[in-house]
């Protein structure tokens, strides 16, 4: 089987919230429960819709949390406050997540498994766990200690160089300058001020706020992004590169946040009637992966994509939508000159470039954005890429209409 025939996702059968710079507003709530709150909140509070509609949970989560352990039963449990017994499986697929999490869904509709299956995609950077690994032959016993946030930016154990380098070795190989990458920087932040234009109309068309905890008396919902940089050209132009002789400054690289986001996935009969517009279709088309050689992690979406794009018989020129996860401006630049496609045309109403990156429901949320700009332009196929700790990416390729 190379493409999905049988896999569809209602329209309106999402939802994203806003990702919140870490130690902003969501850093005070366990996100397992967080998601799983959140998810229930929107299953009844905004969709009208019994959470136990759900035969199967995919959970999604990059960053361990207390009680990690039990994370995909006890958000299933939260979801459906334990009215149908919902099973469900951790996934954890680094920055490819959501991707996988939507790839494994549609294999299932596939098959026939089940009906309905939901996708709970969530992480927060904030107050990551800081870990003792026991090492009993260490000096006296003395344990490994480990930083889950800062010690995996830092480089994998294979090959210890920092993401950024990551992103420096795929410039220096094509040939990217400063100046190209700012360009990219500006253009995408004046994208996502098209989200937010006339009171934030096209993010209102997926996104649903979490109720988030201020303190142990009081919580607030968050309505929007928090933690995203005004951006001018002339602004890029003054930051200086994080390396010696580099492209990347602060400015062309996303930030750590916490979110969730939560996509439906079920056949096409079901997905009309879950749908808030029967008469828009979205459907799964197919699903492509890649792992490129070592240290070259953005350079891993241009083999994902291709391989999507075979599985599903169709040409670059036959994408509408172009949406990705680029933790690095170096991540469009590649992608654009290796398929010859308009860098500047690429995410539209913004990326994690600009609004920031909670891993596990990262591309949930482009994919959302990229469903949502296709229903705009009429329907037609998108493509969702983005890179992934481990030299890897993914991507999905949906169809609008």
């Amino acid at each position: 089987m190379n493409s999905f025939t049988k896999a569809y996702i209602p329209y309106g059968g999402y939802y994203s919230t806003p990702f919140s710079r870490w130690q902003g507003s969501m850093q005070h709530d366990n996100s397992i429960t967080l998601a799983a709150e959140t998810a229930r909140r929107w299953f009844l509070e905004k969709r009208k819709m019994d959470p136990t509609v759900i035969d199967y949970l995919y959970y999604g989560t990059t960053i361990a949390q207390h009680h990690w352990f039990f994370s995909h039963q006890w958000s299933a449990a939260i979801l459906t406050d334990d009215k149908k017994f919902v099973p469900g499986l951790f996934i954890h697929q680094a920055c490819s997540t959501s991707t996988t999490i939507l790839a494994l869904a549609a294999k299932d509709m596939e098959l026939g498994a089940y009906n309905v299956a939901y996708g709970l995609m969530t992480d927060r950077c904030s107050n990551g766990p800081h870990t003792v690994w026991g090492n009993p032959l260490g000096p006296g016993g003395e344990p490994y200690r480990e930083d889950w946030n800062m010690d995996n930016f830092g480089g994998n154990p294979r090959v210890p160089v920092a993401m950024v380098e990551t992103g420096e070795n795929v410039a220096k190989e094509i040939g990217a300058t400063k100046e190209e990458c700012d360009a990219v920087v500006l253009r995408r932040y004046e994208q996502y001020q098209d989200a937010l234009a006339n009171d934030r109309a096209f993010q209102k068309r997926y996104m649903f706020a979490p109720l988030c905890t201020v303190n142990k008396k009081t919580k607030k919902l968050v309505e929007e992004d928090e933690g995203w940089t005004p951006t001018t050209a002339e602004g890029l132009a003054k930051l200086k590169p994080v390396r010696p002789g580099a492209v990347h400054s602060f400015g062309t690289q996303t930030f750590p946040a916490d979110g969730n986001c939560g996509i439906i996935v079920t056949t096409k009969e079901k997905a009309k009637e879950l749908s808030t517009d029967p008469g828009v279709q979205i459907q799964i088309v197919s699903y492509g992966f890649a792992r490129t050689k070592p240290a070259f992690m953005p350079a891993a979406p241009v083999p994902a994509s291709e391989m999507a794009l075979a599985n599903a018989g169709l040409k670059i020129t036959d994408i509408k939508a172009f949406k990705s996860h680029n933790p690095f401006a170096i991540n469009d630049v590649n992608f654009a000159r290796k398929f010859g496609v308009d860098i500047m045309k690429m995410n539209n109403y913004g990326s994690s470039l600009i609004y920031g990156h909670p891993q596990g429901p990262t591309a949930g949320r482009g994919i959302i954005e990229m469903i949502e700009e296709l229903t705009i332009l009429g329907g037609g196929y998108g493509l969702f890429t983005g890179c992934a700790g481990g030299d890897t990416a993914a991507t999905l390729i949906v169809k609008v209409g």
